[in-house]
């Protein structure tokens, strides 16, 4: 939440104030007081028109923050469920549709308190089919809305360390993920070469990264674009060195933390993502589980962690959480100093690269690491093995001041040219929907 208020959206607050007490006060104090609000403040007649205005701002706000999908849009939708059931034959009378409201149940007000007593009591008793529809409508999109949060025993190729379909889950905002590592490695069966590509490369995001069934899609992606730019047979593939064979094994290593644990491994390195068998009603076969025996490390952590801050206004520390039988390709820069590797739990292997030298960690040993190079971390042993980095980042030590004073005349994110890039991507979606339909005809 740092620096939200630089977006477009909070011009009209830090016309008049500035960034710092806008995000003080419309992001944190406001934005906690209408959650814990805007729910009764939509039951209540008097004041639900304010509490729709100030939803409806809300939610077309975060759908410029942030990118949550559908989320935004679908709290849109479903404002008009806390409104009285008559509220579109308001909207329609007022632009003068009158066909609306003739005949049947749908006869005027007016009309209405000209009927005898016996005529009302007769009306409403009986139950027209069309209410009895939108009954079942509304009792079924309620059971849908409260089921979807636990259907992941159905779902179960959708389950990541949390468990539920991704977008509709209760506690979505609630699990914090810090992602430092993605690593694709695409081998090369026929010459046995294997090349690193870069994790950006043909999407805009890295929501993959997280999902199992979207690391399978990803990783036919890329060999489909692969093959297109870089496959030997291909005549009018991209100038260049590297040329590939249709023979490929693509292996996706994602190292990230869930809610403060320690960094690890989501997906098995050595499973071959285009091998791979996924079913909706299946669990993932190479999604390695969440060590969540170490959960109650955390507190542990936060006091280590605080120590290690101590030291210095540039002191780092990483920390790290591995099964028996990986190891961890590790590169330290030259920009990193004083960097020390120790042991919380297990046991570790060491080697630098080139393996001229090893050796082996147990429980509170450490070992300082010399930069810049690679090194391995063996985890050994039956259990898994947790361990640290600590560092000085020297990077940090010289340009802090100078990011300060950029951060502080960091523009605003222009809407003229968010609003071009959305029509863009949207040109782009439909050029693609287009030539995705052409495709099936054709063939």
């Amino acid at each position: 939440m740092t620096h939200l208020t630089r977006h477009w959206v909070f011009i009209p607050f830090t016309t008049f104030m500035s960034t710092e007490l806008a995000d003080l006060l419309i992001v944190h104090w406001f934005g906690c007081f209408f959650d814990l609000t805007v729910a009764f403040l939509l039951l209540i007649e008097s004041t639900r028109p304010l509490a729709m205005l100030f939803a409806t701002a809300f939610h077309l706000m975060n759908s410029r923050l942030f990118s949550i999908g559908m989320f935004p849009w679908v709290c849109l939708a479903e404002l008009p469920l806390f409104c009285k059931p008559d509220w579109p034959r308001r909207i329609f009378q007022i632009f003068n549709y009158e066909k609306c409201t003739k005949t049947g149940n749908d006869v005027k007000h007016a009309n209405i308190e000209k009927r005898s007593s016996l005529d009302i009591n007769k009306m409403n008793k009986s139950v027209s089919w069309r209410q009895r529809l939108v009954c079942i409508l509304l009792l079924s999109h309620c059971g849908i809305q409260a089921f979807l949060p636990y259907s992941h025993f159905i779902t179960k190729g959708y389950n990541n360390w949390t468990d539920g379909l991704y977008g509709y889950s209760w506690d979505m905002m609630v699990h914090a993920w810090d992602t430092v590592l993605v690593s694709i490695r695409v081998h090369d069966n026929q010459s046995n070469l294997s090349h690193y590509l870069d994790p950006t490369a043909w999407t805009a995001n890295d929501r993959w990264s997280k999902h199992g069934d979207m690391s399978h899609q990803y990783a036919k992606c890329l060999k489909s674009n692969l093959l297109l730019d870089y496959n030997v047979e291909n005549s009018f593939k991209s100038p260049g060195i590297i040329s590939i064979s249709n023979n490929l094994s693509i292996y996706i290593d994602v190292w990230c933390s869930l809610n403060g644990r320690f960094q690890q491994r989501m997906f098995d390195p050595r499973i071959d993502l285009l091998k791979v068998k996924w079913s909706p009603f299946k669990e993932v076969s190479w999604l390695l589980p969440l060590l969540r025996q170490f959960t109650d490390y955390r507190s542990k952590m936060a006091e280590i962690q605080k120590e290690v801050y101590s030291w210095s206004n540039f002191t780092e520390v990483l920390f790290v959480a591995d099964f028996p039988g990986l190891f961890l390709e590790n590169y330290i820069s030259e920009d990193l100093e004083n960097v020390t590797l120790t042991v919380l739990h297990g046991q570790v292997q060491y080697e630098d690269e080139g393996e001229r030298f090893s050796k082996q960690l147990n429980v509170n040993q450490h070992l300082e690491i010399v930069s810049p190079g690679f090194h391995k971390v063996f985890t050994i042993g039956n259990v898994p093995a947790c361990y640290m980095y600590t560092y000085i980042n020297k990077t940090r030590t010289v340009n802090d001041l100078h990011d300060d004073l950029v951060d502080l005349e960091r523009p605003k994110l222009d809407i003229v040219k968010e609003v071009g890039h959305r029509i863009r991507n949207a040109l782009k979606f439909y050029e693609h929907i287009c030539n995705s339909f052409l495709n099936v005809v054709t063939r």
